[in-house]
């Protein structure tokens, strides 16, 4: 078993329970693992601006990956690097959200905007990520298939009923090799956790991939281990098994 220097963490369905929180027993483990001068870190799917009050709470101050690697902070308070999606992109993915009558989602720089957000201007955004929800697997399979035929965007979801889209070649595992850029440290010394496909990439690259008990298949079949779900504290077991043990 090697020295893991740095743990990231998805939030939902990951280090955050059914009802959004984060449980005593996760905040305690993190605090632990910081005090030993271990990296915890955010990597989700959630923009920054979501994140932060989480981040706050644990009063972490280490880098953050977010909107699923479109934006690589430094620190809670300095980006790093912002991908953007063309605004010509955002428009045909937001026509076929109408085309299917579809409900969508769409993070720019300043803030989310959805199906229901009035004078909505595509134009004047900045956007990082967009997303289509419908419990309805015909219709989310077939926007999943009329967007890969584009090969311009990278595919995942955050829930099985979701597809999420970000430009090509950013993904979380990207955000995450970046960081460990600027912390001068190897991906094989990462623990990633995580519960869904846009975990993916990043929980293949790490040294340590880790799927949630209540993870989707796909992500236990990939990952080196499977924990114990969100609502078990299994952010806390693992912490306290590779980061605290070492």
């Amino acid at each position: 078993m090697g020295t893991y220097k740095l743990i990231a963490l998805d939030m939902d369905g990951t280090l955050l329970n059914e009802d959004k929180k984060i449980s005593a027993e996760n905040r305690e483990a993190i605090e632990q693992a910081t005090a030993l001068g271990k990296i915890v870190m955010m990597s989700t799917g959630r923009g920054a601006i979501s994140a932060m009050p989480y981040i706050e709470e644990l009063g972490l101050t280490t880098p953050l990956v977010v909107v699923n690697g479109s934006e690589v902070w430094e620190s809670p308070s300095k980006l790093h690097k912002r991908t953007l999606l063309s605004a010509e992109t955002v428009r045909n993915l937001h026509k076929l959200a109408q085309e299917h009558d579809c409900w969508w989602w769409a993070y720019s720089v300043n803030g989310v905007f959805n199906r229901e957000s009035e004078q909505l201007d595509l134009e004047e955004q900045e956007w990082l990520k967009f997303g289509y929800f419908t419990e309805n697997p015909d219709k989310l399979q077939r926007i999943r298939t009329t967007v890969e035929g584009w090969g311009i965007l990278e595919i995942t979801n955050s829930h099985p009923s979701n597809i999420e889209l970000n430009p090509l070649g950013i993904s979380k595992a990207s955000g995450l090799e970046m960081v460990c850029q600027l912390l001068g440290i190897q991906m094989s010394e990462v623990i990633a956790m995580g519960d869904s496909e846009n975990d993916i990439a990043m929980i293949r690259e790490a040294g340590l991939g880790v799927a949630m008990g209540n993870a989707q298949d796909e992500v236990k079949r990939i990952a080196d281990i499977t924990t114990l779900t969100n609502e078990e504290h299994g952010v806390a077991e693992v912490i306290r098994t590779y980061l605290l043990q070492a």
